[in-house]
Order: structure tokens, then sequence, then C-alpha cells
């Protein structure tokens, strides 16, 4: 009984140490969880708001207007120089009134597009929280007298592009998983936004 005892024990300190060492061998630690967009865009540190003196905003709100206003801006200038293929038909009331000096419907478009961004890329708290309308209703001319037609596939990926304009000419392209991962967002409501 000594011996089969002896044998038992070894054999039990031989698998366990087996054991332990595969599992060792096999844990494999998680990557960390990645950051929000938002977070990785700056998040709610508060910074001076470079458009309204002695006020402060968030980093992660500032970074996303700054991409906001840039991409309407690129959108505008290539439509008022006639640039082939533009997409100024969707903004033709916006435009006009621009160039009338109206400029009320540009701060609410840039604000309500930089809220939808901010908000659902991990900004939640109440400051980026979207008023505007649902994607489908926005982007339907029947519904929304501000857009001017409904959008196409080869026009949504044009929107596409001067957003990644709009992010290189602000440093947000830099970061290529941060770029990517904006596109992706972008590329989740294109069933919601192409109604063409």
């Amino acid at each position: 009984m000594k011996h089969y005892s002896k044998i038992a024990l070894g054999l039990l300190l031989v698998s366990s140490v087996a054991l332990t060492s595969c599992r060792q061998d096999n844990t494999v630690t998680p990557d960390p969880p990645m950051e929000s967009i938002y977070a990785r865009l700056g998040g709610s540190t508060m910074v001076p708001d470079p458009d309204n003196a002695g006020q402060m905003i968030e980093q992660g709100r500032l970074n996303f207007r700054k991409v906001v206003n840039s991409a309407i801006g690129l959108i505008a200038a290539d439509a008022n120089n006639n640039v082939s293929g533009n997409l100024g038909d969707y903004f033709k009331v916006l435009l006009a009134e621009v160039n009338a000096g109206n400029t009320t419907g540009f701060a609410e478009l840039s604000d309500n597009l930089t809220s939808f961004f901010s908000y659902n890329t991990g900004g939640t708290n109440a400051v980026n929280t979207y008023k505007g309308d649902d994607m489908v209703t926005a982007h339907d001319p029947s519904k929304n007298s501000r857009i001017g037609k409904k959008v196409t596939a080869e026009d949504y990926t044009k929107f596409e592009g001067y957003v990644g304009k709009a992010a290189n000419m602000n440093g947000v392209a830099a970061d290529t998983q941060l770029y990517k991962d904006i596109v992706a967002v972008l590329e989740s409501l294109r069933p919601q936004i192409i109604q063409k």
C-alpha cells in the first residue's frame, strides 16, 4: 500500500506541476479596453474655446467641431467654385443663407453635427446631447426642407472624403486607428442616410 501511495503521490505532484505550468503558459492577458473615440480626441478635459472668448469647452467636442466646420467649409468652397461633383445641391438653403450673410443655419448645423458625433462616440454628458432629427428624417427632403435632395451612395462617399480631408487638416488623421474608427462611425450611418 505504501508503494502505491508513493506512486500516486508522485503522479499527483507531477500532474499538478504540469497543469500549473500549462495554465501559466496558456494564460492570455486581455488587452485593456480601448478608450472611446471621444476620449482619444481629448475627452472631457476642459480647454479655452478659441471661438468664444472667456468660455471653456471639452477638448473632444472642440476637436469634433473643428473637423465638422472644416468639412462644411470644404463642401461650401467646392459648391461656390462649381467644382465638378460637388455636394452643393444638398446644401442650397444653407449656402444661400451664408452667402447672404446669415450664419444661423451654419451654426445650428455645426452644433448638431458636433453634438451627434460627440455623443455617439463617448461624450455622453448633457453638453453633447444631440437635438436634431434622426438620420433618416434629416436626410429626406420630403421631411426636411433644408436638404436639397436624397443622398446617393456616390455622394455619401464624397462626403466621407471631405470629412477625411477635414480630419487631416486638423491633425485627427495622424492617429491611424482613431481615423479608422471615425470612418467606421460614418459607415455605420450609411444605410440610414442613403435614400436613393
